[in-house]
């Protein structure tokens, strides 16, 4: 049930921002105005490659100095472990965040954003022979930083890091209560 009235949230927030005002894009250079183009899909290929964990974003431009993103994960990792010595994640997450746009050199900004995401699923590992599961199930909360390049009026990329707090005694027992995140994204604005 909760699942279902998060994913309902999610979808809903993502109709409203799509009728909220047009504005230019994260550089804040007056000359860039991407007109229609105050969305943008990214991808983290550095996660991607190394681990398998596939991080995928949506960005949308709420103004010059700030946008709202949403994220998934799918087979979403705690930190950068890897699945050596039989261990396996089994975990997905969703994550909201709002990015706050800093300077301008006309080519790409820095940015600093707050977040909460959620991640649900299990880890399973061997053990004596045995197979021990945790659920991975936990709210966290963190912050970030990254800087955005913008190649063009449709492509982007850059690279971000974020560290947050999760409030599961589960994840906290079995790794830590802080995970570290970072990676390099890939966007495109439409």
């Amino acid at each position: 049930m909760k699942k279902s009235i998060f994913t309902l949230s999610l979808i809903l927030g993502l109709i409203g921002s799509g009728y909220a005002q047009e504005v230019i894009s994260s550089s804040g250079n007056p000359t860039s105005t991407i007109g229609p183009n105050t969305n943008e899909v990214h991808v983290n290929f550095v996660t991607l490659i190394w681990f398998g964990s596939l991080e995928v974003g949506y960005e949308r431009y709420l103004s010059n100095d700030h946008s709202l993103e949403f994220k998934g994960f799918i087979n979403d990792r705690f930190g950068f472990n890897n699945e050596r010595n039989g261990k396996k994640y089994k975990t997905n997450s969703v994550q909201a965040s709002m990015n706050f746009y800093f300077g301008d050199d006309g080519k790409g900004r820095f940015f600093l954003y707050p977040l909460a995401k959620f991640r649900f699923g299990d880890f399973e590992e061997e053990e004596g022979g045995e197979v021990v599961t945790t659920d991975m199930s936990a709210f966290i909360l963190g912050a970030g930083a990254g800087y955005k390049w913008e190649l063009s009026e449709n492509f982007s990329f850059g690279p971000f890091a974020s560290i947050s707090r999760n409030f599961s005694d589960d994840v906290s027992d079995r790794f830590s209560g802080i995970e570290f995140n970072a990676g390099f994204n890939l966007g495109y604005r439409f």
